[in-house]
């Protein structure tokens, strides 16, 4: 297949490139024309990858990359933090909501004009779902988003599925639950955690700091994520959205101390008001039972493993 990875500078998008690459697929690889990816350092990539230049708020940048032509979208570009989305939430709905509605309504005119079969993946948020109870959540499950984040996110969802029903473009929706690994960036609680508990075995600091433990969340590793993009370009059906999620719970108190034990460390969090999320999910851990049963897909690198990974990264 010939793939278009928009976002692909970044954590998952990087990941995935990689992967395409491995099983054999033509990538183009769309990046932020700001970034420092695309002004001068070296690609993380093969030589074989096509980088190029995107802006998913231009609407001239997503005709032109589009006229390329591709058998499949995957679409990652987006404003992935939720402590960014908060900060700025119309930038927030902006790039996540307008933009994707921008991008699939383009895809959805070129099935109309040309007949065109390309999938679109979007790659949405398990944090759609709101604060609901403390099972694994499923897709059938009421969405009620808590965050500008999720909200946007969830309008991305939206714009894209009514392009899909008016038009025929197949498109497939991903819920991510949680997920880390080597190079991701330390404004999410896993690396910074990690880099924190370095720090005070470092400085012989005997407390850490840290907002709100008592959250639970699973923790995949982002190849198994990947994998199930994958996946989903191969079998999924358009129209629905799988979650991706491994179903392991964790207690982010639990989190903290499995990463001091890895650092080897025996420093105390310390609560920091600055750190609490407002309106945080008390429990967000996925059931991808309707992925496992569609592709067999699961999860293959363990939590340990996992969060052993970043901690390594950090400290070479």
């Amino acid at each position: 297949m010939r793939v278009l990875v928009t976002g692909a500078d970044g954590f998952a998008g990087i990941w995935l490139v990689r992967r395409l690459r491995k099983d054999g697929h033509e990538v183009v690889a769309a990046v932020r024309p700001d970034r420092p990816l695309w002004v001068g350092a070296p690609p993380p990539w093969d030589h074989k990858v096509h980088t190029v230049p995107f802006e998913l708020l231009d609407a001239a940048s997503v005709r032109g990359i589009l006229s390329i032509g591709f058998d499949a979208v995957v679409h990652l570009a987006a404003v992935a933090s939720g402590g960014d989305a908060r900060q700025d939430p119309t930038r927030a709905w902006e790039i996540n909501a307008l933009g994707t509605a921008r991008l699939a309504e383009e895809l959805g005119r070129r099935r109309t004009a040309n007949d065109e079969e390309t999938i679109l993946m979007v790659a949405s948020t398990a944090e759609v779902y709101g604060a609901g109870s403390d099972r694994p959540r499923m897709e059938e499950e009421q969405v009620a988003p808590c965050s500008p984040y999720a909200a946007s996110k969830l309008a991305a969802e939206n714009a894209a599925l009514e392009v899909h029903r008016r038009t025929g473009l197949r498109v497939v929706i991903s819920r991510s639950f949680p997920h880390t690994g080597k190079g991701q960036d330390e404004r999410f609680v896993v690396p910074a955690f990690a880099r924190r508990l370095i720090a005070a075995k470092r400085g012989g600091l005997q407390e850490v700091r840290v907002g709100n433990l008592t959250p639970v969340r699973e923790f995949m590793h982002v190849s198994d994520v990947v994998s199930a993009y994958v996946d989903l370009l191969r079998h999924g059906v358009p129209g629905h959205v799988y979650n991706v999620g491994g179903g392991e719970a964790v207690s982010l108190n639990d989190l903290f101390l499995r990463l001091a034990a890895i650092v080897g460390v025996a420093a105390e969090p310390k609560p920091d008001p600055d750190l609490v999320r407002p309106a945080d999910i008390p429990h967000l851990v996925g059931d991808a039972s309707k992925l496992a049963a569609l592709t067999g897909w699961a999860p293959s690198v363990s939590l340990q493993d996992t969060l052993a990974e970043v901690v390594n990264a950090q400290t070479r």
